[in-house]
């Protein structure tokens, strides 16, 4: 007998059995599939179990459940047999379109990419700034959706299931009004925070120091880098989206000259507009820098891909006019393929400024240090 959502919720011995659901409009099909591939990810990030994905080739989006009513009974058939509680769609739902869904699915709870990515942030933050940040970002999403959430609103404390936990999670009540005052009061506190953050960058710019950001797609290794180079300490995991908070050390180059070495959030495609809304005390890091290091996954197909979606989202942080150095990381991983690895060609890029190395193993890294220590040189004449 399939598991009601309320035995979904508090079973914390078996993983949430999760469903992901796709519409193929026959647009960018390869990269539609990478990105399905990168929820299937994210889901088991979150601790969900993929039991089983679900693709709709439509024209356009369904304005009432996304999919259309013949691929949602076809879905409601599907959770029923494989005892699946949860639903991810691989886009980002209207309020009415989960209030249809879930109407529909009355087993099943259902959510969007943004809200598992969200649910990943409340897992992963740590630091009271990072939880504020992520509790803001997940009230302003809910607010439009709160006559869609159903059960979710009716949970106190923390919870198992995915989408259902987090710093502010046992806030979110049906009172519109207590909600919008508790966004006020954490846009008040994390701009108190980007004061003192402000205030230390001041302090770093009149000291005179080179300013380096590792920015790059979420598990491209920018932990690990850092780690490398500085014993940071910095938890580095195999996992999307392991590191929430920026964090700055010192590193002493080939010169005798220091730099500032900062770590940042890793990047995605689709990143929820709320994140980068809570978040922009953090993002602001990359705008501040002197230098960039935008850090690829060798070994991933779509590191290309992933790349410019950093650099778009480079763009939209006003940081598209610093110094960039891209550096594909896990070279080693990357060459045990079929084939070997092939450094790419990147558009726009000289070829002093694209490098090869391994962040785990160290390949590699004293010739990016070298380069970074020639731009210092430059950007301090």
């Amino acid at each position: 007998m399939a598991k009601n959502k309320f035995q979904a919720y508090f079973d914390e011995k078996a993983p949430e059995r999760v469903v992901l659901v796709k519409l193929l409009t026959g647009k960018n099909e390869e990269e539609a599939l990478a990105s399905l591939n990168e929820l299937w990810r994210l889901t088991e990030t979150s601790g969900g179990e993929v039991a089983a994905r679900l693709i709709q080739y439509k024209d356009k989006p369904d304005p009432a459940t996304y999919i259309g009513s013949g691929k949602v009974k076809e879905l409601a058939e599907l959770c029923k047999n494989a005892e699946i509680t949860l639903a991810v769609f691989d886009c980002e739902l209207s309020p009415s379109q989960i209030r249809n869904l879930e109407d529909c699915l009355p087993e099943v709870r259902v959510i969007d990419r943004s809200m598992l990515i969200l649910d990943i942030f409340a897992l992963h933050a740590t630091t009271g700034e990072g939880k504020l940040q992520v509790e803001l970002a997940q009230l302003k999403y809910t607010v439009p959706r709160l006559t869609g959430q159903g059960i979710n609103l009716s949970r106190q404390g923390g919870s198992a299931g995915i989408a259902a936990r987090g710093p502010g999670e046992s806030k979110l009540e049906t009172d519109r009004r207590y909600i919008k005052r508790r966004i006020a009061s954490l846009e008040n506190q994390i701009a108190e925070m980007e004061k003192n953050r402000m205030v230390q960058r001041a302090q770093r710019e009149r000291s005179g120091i080179c300013r380096v950001t590792v920015a790059g797609y979420t598990n491209a290794g920018k932990s690990t880098l850092l780690n490398f180079l500085t014993n940071a300490g910095i938890l580095a995991e195999d996992k999307l989206f392991a590191t929430l908070d920026p964090t700055t050390r010192r590193f002493r180059l080939p010169s005798g000259n220091n730099i500032l070495l900062t770590d940042t959030v890793g990047f995605i495609r689709n990143l929820p507009h709320h994140f980068v809304k809570a978040f922009k005390s953090t993002l602001d890091e990359v705008k501040y820098a002197d230098i960039i290091i935008l850090l690829m996954d060798a070994s991933d197909s779509e590191c290309l891909n992933q790349a410019e979606v950093t650099r778009r989202l480079l763009s939209e942080l006003g940081a598209d006019n610093k110094p960039l150095l891209y550096v594909f990381n896990k070279c080693d991983e990357a060459e045990k393929a079929e084939g070997g690895f092939l450094l790419p060609k990147i558009e726009g890029a000289e070829s002093d400024t694209v490098f090869c190395i391994s962040a785990k193993t160290g390949e590699g890294v004293n010739i990016l240090v070298k380069k970074i220590d020639e731009l210092r040189e430059k950007i301090k004449k």
